[in-house]
């Protein structure tokens, strides 16, 4: 959620060419040039949605059986990623991994990152400052840990 221009998009899509990807964009002219980049790099397992992620993410999810990896950057506001966390975590399994982009961006998103590591279906969390990773494992213990670099 969040593609920008796409690279972080075609990262993931290069680092396993087997994945279905998804990726939602708010802005229809930064979405419009992403699109071009994935079409000019010939990557066709990415499924570019554009539009706003409060409406969007719900119909992207619907479909979805299992949902093994998340990565959210955008509208780096509390109550909004808190909500997309939550309809994203409907769709987890025990493998699902979430990066959350920004944790650190405002208080708001401070609360937010706060809430996630506390929920109690994230076993691991991981805060690297500029982003978060959660991890959904049942079967370890429960972690946090902070990366200062």
């Amino acid at each position: 959620m969040g593609t920008s221009l796409g690279l972080s998009t075609l990262y993931l899509a290069n680092g396993n060419p087997d994945a279905n990807i998804i990726t939602i964009e708010g802005c229809p002219n930064i979405s419009k040039f992403a699109g071009e980049n994935f079409h000019r790099l010939g990557t066709d397992q990415i499924n570019q949605v554009t539009g706003n992620f409060d409406d969007k993410l719900a119909e992207v999810l619907k479909p979805i059986e299992r949902l093994d990896f998340a990565f959210i950057d955008g509208n780096h506001q509390q109550e909004p990623t808190i909500n997309y966390f939550e309809q994203c975590l409907l769709k987890s399994n025990s493998n699902s991994i979430f990066i959350f982009d920004d944790i650190h961006w405002s208080e708001g998103m401070e609360k937010a990152w706060e809430n996630i590591i506390s929920h109690p279906d994230v076993s691991l969390s991981v805060d690297i400052f500029h982003m978060g990773i959660v991890f959904l494992k049942k079967e370890l213990t429960k972690q946090h840990f902070v990366i200062r670099f």
